[in-house]
């Protein structure tokens, strides 16, 4: 089992830690894809800062995140799950997790990420400001580049995790769903959609979609669940409490509807 989750938008910069080893990470058959964003990154931000912060979309009162993409191959780095923050993190709150959950989480789940492509959530990375959506000089548009590399890496973790047939459970965003279709593995792709009910109303809400997702992901790893096909994942989410509707496959995997009435 493979779930894929997206990244926040903040980020918590670590205060010390050894400067980023890109041979280190997991995955290193994207070792040269990820040099060549953060080669980009880093000389966009260390010229004209007005053009990275408009580039980067950047709000003019924040200009030390110029300033953090300039010195990312130096910077301190930190575990992916203490770097990442937000809604969905806040929920997953990993530190907090029991050992033999961190160790399932280690090697079952993956952020995609716009500087690394995917990054496991041991992985040491800095803190980075890159939406998905940027366009970067000498490089192009985020989403083409990984479109262009994440594919073999992207199986090749699926099947690290499932020994050839694992299930993937994607979370991704829009944006970052755009850096790989699982078309090839959509047989065994789960895709998760949470609605938010009142008095017999659905409707998708950001907040209630991130949150839910944090914790479906806790649950499992606490559960140590590794439900091989969307239909048994829909049985081990209803175990563990959720409302759950399973729809028919397409070619981008088996939407799974969560409904949930609170936070």
């Amino acid at each position: 089992m493979l779930i894929l989750l997206p990244p926040s938008e903040g980020k918590t910069a670590p205060r010390r830690g050894a400067a980023l080893d890109l041979e280190g990470l997991s995955l290193p058959s994207l070792t040269a894809a990820r040099a060549a964003v953060i080669d980009s990154l880093v000389a966009l931000c260390q010229g004209d800062e007005a053009k990275a912060m408009e580039v980067l979309g950047v709000p003019k009162t924040q200009p030390e995140l110029v300033a953090l993409n300039a010195g990312l191959a130096s910077a301190p780095t930190a575990r992916a799950d203490a770097i990442y923050t937000g809604v969905l993190y806040d929920a997953l709150d990993a530190p907090s997790m029991s050992p033999p959950a961190k160790r399932r989480a280690a090697s079952r789940v993956m952020v995609t990420s716009s500087v690394f492509g995917l990054v496991g959530m041991g992985d040491r990375i800095p803190a980075y400001r890159l939406s998905g959506d940027t366009t970067l000089p000498g490089l192009g548009g985020v989403q083409a580049h990984w479109r262009s590399h994440l594919g073999p890496a992207a199986v090749e973790a699926l099947d690290q995790t499932g020994g050839g047939d694992g299930l993937l459970i994607d979370l991704r965003s829009g944006t970052y769903a755009a850096f790989w279709r699982p078309d090839q593995v959509a047989a065994r792709t789960a895709t998760v959609r949470v609605l938010h009910e009142v008095k017999g109303v659905r409707k998708v809400v950001s907040h209630f979609n991130k949150a839910t997702k944090g914790r479906i992901v806790r649950a499992l790893m606490e559960s140590g669940a590794a439900p091989k096909t969307p239909a048994r994942l829909a049985d081990a989410l209803r175990d563990l409490g959720w409302a759950v509707e399973v729809g028919d496959p397409t070619k981008k995997g088996t939407q799974l509807d969560v409904v949930v009435t609170d936070l």
